[in-house]
C-alpha cells in the first residue's frame, strides 16, 4: 500500500510548520523547503486549515502556523483525513465482485491489515517524529 503524495504532502507540511513554530510560514516557504508545486501545496494547506492542524492568518502579515501542539496531532488521524480512498482493492467500495458469494475472504483479510496499518500510525503523533 502507497499513500498518496497528499497525505505525503500533508506529513511533511506538519513536521516543517512544528520544526519552524517560532515564526509564520507561507505556502511559497513550503513548496520550496518541501520541493513541492506550489498548487499543491496550496491544496494540502487548504484541507489542514480546514481542520484545527494549521492555522492560515490573512493578510500581509499573515502566514501559517500548527493549530495544535505537535504531542496533540496524532498522525492516524491525519492519515485519515487525507487520504481520499484507503481501499486497497476495488471490492472494498463495489459490491459487484463476482467472487462475494463464493466465500471470498480476502476483503476481510485486507480490511483487518489496513485497520492495523491505521491503528499503527494511530500510536503515534506529531511529536514522536520531530
Amino acid at each position: 500500500m502507497q499513500i498518496s503524495k497528499f497525505s505525503d504532502y500533508a506529513f511533511r507540511a506538519l513536521v516543517y510548520l512544528a520544526n519552524h513554530s517560532n515564526k509564520l510560514c507561507t505556502v511559497e516557504e513550503l513548496s520550496e523547503q518541501l520541493q513541492t508545486s506550489p498548487h499543491h501545496m496550496k491544496k494540502v494547506v487548504h484541507k489542514l486549515a480546514s481542520s484545527d492542524y494549521i492555522i492560515s492568518l490573512k493578510g500581509r502579515t499573515g502566514g501559517l502556523r500548527l493549530g495544535r501542539a505537535p504531542e496533540k496531532i496524532n498522525l492516524g488521524e491525519v492519515l485519515t483525513f487525507t487520504e481520499e480512498n484507503l481501499n486497497m482493492f476495488e471490492c472494498f467500495s463495489n459490491s459487484n465482485c463476482p467472487l462475494i458469494f463464493g466465500g471470498c475472504k480476502l476483503k476481510a483479510i485486507s480490511q483487518t491489515a489496513l485497520s492495523k496499518f491505521i491503528d499503527e500510525f494511530s500510536a503515534y503523533t506529531l511529536a514522536d517524529i520531530l
